[in-house]
C-alpha cells in the first residue's frame, strides 16, 4: 500500500507542477482575480468528487484499509473561520498552499521549503492548542 500511495502522490505532485500550480505568479494572478484557471480547476475537482463521495457513502463503501467511508459533517465553528482566515492569509502572502508548496520543495524552491516548515509548525501549534483546551488533536489537516 505504501508504494501505491507514493506513486499516486508523486503523480499528483507532477500534475500540480505541470499545471504550474507551484508557480507563484499563477497563484498571485488567481488571487487578484486575473486568471480563473485555478478556481475552475478547484470547482471541477469538487464537481467530480462530491457526488462520488455521496454515492460511495450511501453504498457503505469500504476503504482500502477496511473502514467504512464516512464523510464527517460538522457545523461551522469559530475556530474553523479563524483557521480559514489564517490559511487564506498564508496562501495570499506565500502565493502557495500545501500541495504546491511540497512540489516547490521537490523543485528546489527555498520559498516552498519555508512554507512547508510553516505548515508543519502550524499543525504542531494547532495540536498544542487542542491539547491545552482538552480536545484530542485533529486527525485531518
Amino acid at each position: 500500500m505504501n508504494r501505491a500511495a507514493l506513486l499516486v502522490g508523486a503523480a499528483f505532485g507532477f500534475l500540480v507542477a505541470a499545471a504550474r500550480l507551484s508557480d507563484y505568479q499563477v497563484i498571485h494572478d488567481m488571487l487578484r482575480l486575473r486568471e480563473p484557471d485555478v478556481f475552475l480547476l478547484m470547482a471541477s475537482a469538487i464537481a467530480v468528487a462530491a457526488p462520488i463521495l455521496v454515492i460511495l457513502e450511501r453504498r457503505r463503501w469500504r476503504t482500502p484499509l477496511g473502514g467504512e467511508l464516512k464523510v464527517v459533517r460538522q457545523p461551522i465553528a469559530r475556530r474553523n473561520v479563524l483557521g480559514a482566515a489564517v490559511f487564506g492569509s498564508g496562501w495570499a502572502i506565500a502565493g502557495t498552499c500545501p500541495v504546491p508548496a511540497v512540489a516547490m520543495v521537490a523543485g528546489g524552491s527555498a520559498l516552498g521549503l519555508a512554507v512547508t516548515a510553516g505548515l508543519f509548525g502550524g499543525i504542531a501549534l494547532r495540536d498544542a492548542i487542542d491539547r491545552k483546551a482538552g480536545r484530542a488533536p485533529s486527525a485531518a489537516c
